[in-house]
C-alpha cells in the first residue's frame, strides 16, 4: 500500500474549453481570477491557475483533498458571483472541485462546482511532487443551476465542458532519517 503524503504547494492549472469561454462571452459573462489565482493566455490557449494550498492525498488509491487559494469570478449583468477556496474531492466515487459561492459579496456557502474525471488521466508520484494530468472538468448540476438562476439564463447545463486539469502538488514527506 501506498503512504498518504501531504501536499504543501503547487498549482493546480486548468486550460479552459473553448466552447465553454465562447458560452460565456455569448452570455454577456466576463471571467476573471481572483488572487492569488491566474487567468492568462499561453500558446492561444486561456489558463486559469491555482495555488495549491494544503491537502492530503493517498497515493495507492488517489484518494484524498488538494485545497487551493484564489478563485474565479464571473460578471455580467450588475451582478458578481465569486467561486473561491476551491476544494478538490478525491475520496467519493465521483471526484468532484468544491468552493465558496459569493454573489454580490454575499456568501451562499460551499457549493459541488465542477465534476472531475480521471478516466484519461495519468498520475506520477516523483521526486517530491504529484503529477496529476489530463483531468476532465465539467460543470455540475447545482453549479449550472445556480448560476442560471443568478444570471437569469438557461444556457449552463449539468456537463457542460469547462476545461482539462492538470495538478502539479508539491509533497512534503517526512525526513525517514530522523
Amino acid at each position: 500500500a501506498a503512504p498518504t503524503e501531504t501536499t504543501g504547494g503547487g498549482v493546480t492549472s486548468v486550460q479552459l474549453a473553448p466552447s465553454f469561454l465562447a458560452a460565456l462571452s455569448s452570455l454577456s459573462l466576463t471571467p476573471a481570477a481572483i488572487s492569488p489565482g491566474r487567468i492568462f493566455s499561453r500558446h492561444n490557449v486561456t489558463v486559469a491557475g491555482f495555488p495549491i494550498t494544503a491537502g492530503e492525498v493517498d497515493l495507492g488509491t488517489v484518494k484524498g483533498e488538494i485545497d487551493h487559494a484564489g478563485g474565479l469570478s464571473l460578471t455580467g449583468g450588475g451582478k458578481v458571483v465569486q467561486l473561491s477556496a476551491f476544494i478538490i474531492d478525491l475520496t467519493a466515487a465521483t471526484p468532484v472541485l468544491t468552493g465558496l459561492v459569493t454573489v454580490n459579496n454575499s456568501l451562499v456557502g460551499r457549493v459541488p462546482l465542477f465534476d472531475l474525471n480521471l478516466a484519461q488521466a495519468s498520475v506520477d508520484a516523483k521526486n517530491q511532487q504529484l503529477k496529476v494530468k489530463n483531468v476532465t472538468v465539467t460543470l455540475t448540476d447545482k453549479a449550472a443551476a445556480a448560476l442560471n438562476g443568478v444570471f437569469g439564463v438557461t444556457a449552463l447545463a449539468q456537463g457542460v465542458p469547462i476545461g482539462t486539469a492538470a495538478i502539479r502538488a508539491r509533497l512534503d514527506r517526512e525526513n525517514e532519517h530522523d
